[in-house]
């Protein structure tokens, strides 16, 4: 009897399903096809070759290309374990606070307050394709645009608000963003004359206007935390001069900050155990799967990611309760 193969659904579907194990063992341990091989799953991984832009075509259904956010951010997969792996290398994390071994991941989220949408990503692994993750910024924003997109603000970090990037998005593409500023960043009140934004005079709560070193005018104001670490915002929107839009606009970017948690802890995108880069890959592009299955599930019935899967365990459980009671 022709043994039955590996696809694609039976995957990502299993990387829901399991709580712990992702194993290409596991799954053919629990496939309803008994006779389904680990061989089988192996070959899925390592002879599939699929892109971000399958990835395009699996979600466009689900957003307003007209209005929300575009949300760009990396995470790296922790792969501190794997001591030979085609994809990781040595990198800082910016969860760990330290350098690990892992694989770095662009990507891309749009989102309309409530969403969590993928809409791109890349592997950034410059040894191979000499692209730097601004360069990778810079492929996904316009890929963004020749779909279709006129987002109402592009959101990002301090790491991805060089000069460059902010010409980018306005000179060329003629969006807006807003993104945060290290308080090193040059601005002048007063022709030719620069200081760090830390030395602005900003009183809390002010949003004032001035002008970036090598950009033009932007508006500015900064965010003081309870614990006092102050946060600088930026935008070329000239018109956003109320504190408390400005900042409300500003907080969505942390909806990149949950999705990266979730679809690690959701997925077990970290959690592929082959060594080959093909293979790691096809996992990558399953998880992002997965999650987009979860969070369409979200948006309909309005059950969370985490509920989602402890429901699938919950008949296990009780049948194994009753047989044992």
């Amino acid at each position: 009897m022709r043994k039955q193969k590996c696809s694609l659904q039976l995957y990502t579907n299993f990387l829901i399903a399991n709580q712990n194990r992702y194993s290409g063992v596991e799954l053919s341990k629990v496939a309803p096809f008994k006779d389904i091989s680990h061989d089988s799953i192996s070959r899925f991984l390592a002879n599939s070759h699929f892109t971000p832009s399958e990835l395009w075509n699996q979600v466009k259904s689900l957003v307003d290309k007209t209005t929300g956010y575009l949300i760009c951010d990396d995470s790296l997969l922790d792969k501190r374990y794997s001591k030979v792996n085609e994809l990781a290398k040595k990198q800082y994390s910016g969860k760990e606070h330290r350098v690990l071994n892992g694989i770095s991941l662009v990507n891309l989220l749009w989102t309309k307050g409530d969403e969590f949408i993928p809409i791109d990503y890349r592997v950034y692994q410059k040894e191979n394709d000499d692209k730097t993750k601004n360069d990778h910024f810079h492929d996904m924003l316009q890929r963004a645009k020749q779909r279709g997109f006129t987002p109402q603000y592009v959101l990002m970090d301090a790491w991805y608000s060089s000069i460059s990037n902010l010409k980018l998005v306005t000179k060329k593409l003629n969006w807006n963003f807003i993104c945060n500023l290290k308080s090193n960043r040059q601005v002048s009140v007063s022709q030719g004359t620069y200081i760090p934004i830390a030395d602005l005079d900003l009183t809390e709560k002010q949003v004032r206007k001035v002008w970036l070193k090598e950009y033009g005018f932007i508006l500015v104001c900064k965010i003081v935390h309870k614990n006092g670490d102050i946060t600088y915002l930026a935008t070329n929107d000239l018109t956003l001069t109320d504190y408390d839009t400005f900042t409300d606009h500003s907080h969505q970017r942390w909806k990149i900050e949950e999705f990266h948690r979730g679809i690690k802890q959701t997925t077990g995108i970290e959690k592929c155990y082959s060594t080959r880069a093909t293979s790691q890959l096809t996992h990558i592009f399953a998880s992002f799967l997965a999650f987009v299955k979860l969070e369409t599930r979200r948006i309909k019935e309005r059950i969370p990611w985490y509920e989602q899967k402890a429901s699938l365990t919950r008949s296990a459980v009780t049948h194994y309760l009753l047989a044992n009671a």
